[in-house]
């Protein structure tokens, strides 16, 4: 057997000696330069031949290594509520950024004071921090029983609201003692609501508490008739006929209740063809005075309709309804790929109304361009990847269809919004989450994200690991307690049955939480001895 550093040349092998330098040593030396390669070394070829390296190769990076990077940060337990925190407190941050820079130059030309409208948004802000750590700390059951209250609560204010509407409307009452109404909000004294908001975060729990209730009976028209569908249509109706806007998000958010719940797609196609239809309705009703108090005024919503479908010259947008889209168009194409600059913008002088709510959008664009406006869609993207990933990975049927509910709302809204701002789709009039200038719409909406936590943080995993690695005494009294671990129900123990009777321990239910593992499904025997025994 040859030495393990012999070196083949012709015919015969040569081997260092150990006595001396070999008479060979310059022509074994040079042929081990050429030719002498093990197998874990190979010679790279020249610079002018080889192959450039791919550009993520330069940083030590490829595109294989940052994907199995983002699947193992995605793969950690706490990945979602970390997702969830980062997504909604960035956007929550661009908010404020942006409602000052909508409102600075008005508020300045008015009051004298800049930052009036940030500080005002600001306090709500921290109103609606609090609500979110308040909502993280609660577990499903409290969810659950706040569903049925706060929905009461919503369609008492709603109905104040549209009385005292109409009775400005027809009879010119403007306030009822301290109550009075402005079409969307409802004042009393100093406070300002804006029922729609509190509609939608009770309908999510209310509507995820009925779905799970129902379970497997969904696939019946009768189980989906009550009581869901008619107080959805009583809402509908409240929130529709003064505000259209609002009720597609209320829409967006049933819609994703009832596909988390897995009904059937023939049911789907039926309330899809009466949504249409009563989407038609409000739209006809805006003629006698719905969405703008006022029986003399224009068909607006049809007007919408109608210049979305047909666009009219631009010379006639001055004094029609597409005037608003016309300036956030202008606006947009002023702001380029990169913008003109934050509190730069030129539409916010008085050419723009409500810039600093549903048009908020088309500031975003002409300040920052197209990557401030790619990183609001960002996030929201991973908003809506954050919610249905809690929606996948939670074991309660409760928790898994109110995440979804809530996720179609959020995302739904910021859809309406951006999709009316560019001209994609419809002009309705909502405000952007989590941006768009607006107290009752911050609060709530950050209060159903502090719901989202919550659920995060009772996921399987991320409650294992919680309980393994316990935070700080200190950090579960301050932040959020440790979530319950995931485990299987007990059922609740039968009582006795009387002596001689079958113990109902042993009684076997039809549904499909039949019997517990390992039990028989009969006491019965059945065949011959002789297969008994086979």
């Amino acid at each position: 057997m040859a030495p393990p550093f012999a070196f083949r040349h012709a015919d015969r092998s040569v081997a260092p000696r150990a006595g001396g330098p070999s008479r060979d040593d310059g022509r074994v030396g040079e042929e081990r330069d050429t030719e002498g390669t093990t197998e874990t070394q190979t010679r790279r070829p020249p610079a002018a031949t080889r192959p450039a390296d791919p550009p993520g190769a330069l940083f030590g990076l490829d595109a294989a290594g940052g994907l199995a990077a983002l699947r193992g940060l995605l793969a950690r337990p706490l990945a979602s509520y970390y997702l969830l925190l980062s997504s909604a407190g960035l956007l929550l941050l661009i908010g404020l950024t942006m409602v000052f820079s909508a409102t600075s130059v008005k508020d300045y030309a008015e009051d004298g004071d800049a930052s009036a409208s940030l500080v005002k948004q600001t306090i709500f802000a921290v109103i609606g921090i609090v609500a979110f750590w308040a909502c993280q700390r609660l577990p499903a059951r409290t969810f659950r029983a706040l569903g049925r209250p706060a929905l009461g609560v919503a369609v008492v204010l709603l109905l104040i609201l549209n009385l005292l509407v109409a009775l400005e409307a027809l009879f010119g009452v403007k306030s009822v003692g301290p109550l009075h109404a402005e079409l969307l909000w409802l004042f009393l004294g100093p406070i300002q609501v804006q029922p729609a908001e509190l509609a939608k975060f009770a309908l999510a729990l209310w509507g995820a508490h009925v779905l799970a209730r129902k379970g497997a009976a969904l696939g019946w028209w009768k189980e989906l008739a009550t009581p869901l569908f008619p107080v959805v249509g009583l809402l509908f109706v409240l929130v529709g006929y003064n505000d259209l806007g609002s009720m597609l998000c209320l829409l967006a958010l049933v819609v994703g209740l009832l596909w988390a719940a897995g009904v059937r797609m023939q049911i789907f196609a039926t309330l899809s063809a009466v949504g249409l239809l009563g989407i038609g309705l409000l739209v006809a009703m805006a003629s006698l005075g719905a969405g703008s108090g006022s029986r003399d005024a224009d068909n607006y919503r049809l007007a919408r309709l109608t210049n979305f479908v047909n666009p009219p010259p631009l010379d006639q947008c001055a004094a029609d309804t597409c005037y608003q889209l016309v300036q956030a168009r202008n606006a947009i194409e002023h702001g380029g790929w990169f913008g003109v600059g934050l509190g730069k913008s030129s539409v916010k002088f008085g050419w723009l109304p409500e810039a600093h709510n549903d048009f908020i959008f088309a500031i975003v664009a002409e300040e920052l361009g197209v990557v401030g406006c790619t990183v609001v869609l960002v996030l929201f993207a991973v908003l809506a990847y954050t919610g249905l990933r809690i929606a996948r990975r939670v074991e309660d049927p409760f928790r898994r269809l109110a995440a979804a509910g809530v996720t179609a709302w959020l995302v739904g809204q910021a859809v309406i919004n951006i999709g009316g701002v560019t001209g994609l789709l419809p002009l309705t009039g909502v405000p952007l989450p989590f941006i768009s200038d607006g107290g009752s719409a911050l609060v709530v909406t950050l209060a159903a994200i502090g719901m989202l936590a919550s659920f995060a943080r009772a996921e399987p995993d991320a409650a294992r690991a919680l309980h393994a690695r316990p935070p700080a005494r200190w950090v579960r009294l301050v932040w959020a307690p440790l979530p319950p671990l995931p485990g299987r129900r007990r059922r609740p123990a039968s009582p006795p049955a009387d002596r001689g009777s079958v113990p109902r321990s042993r009684a076997r239910r039809e549904d499909d939480q039949a019997a517990a593992r390992g039990a028989r499904p009969s006491r019965t025997r059945a065949g011959t001895a002789s297969e008994r025994r086979r």
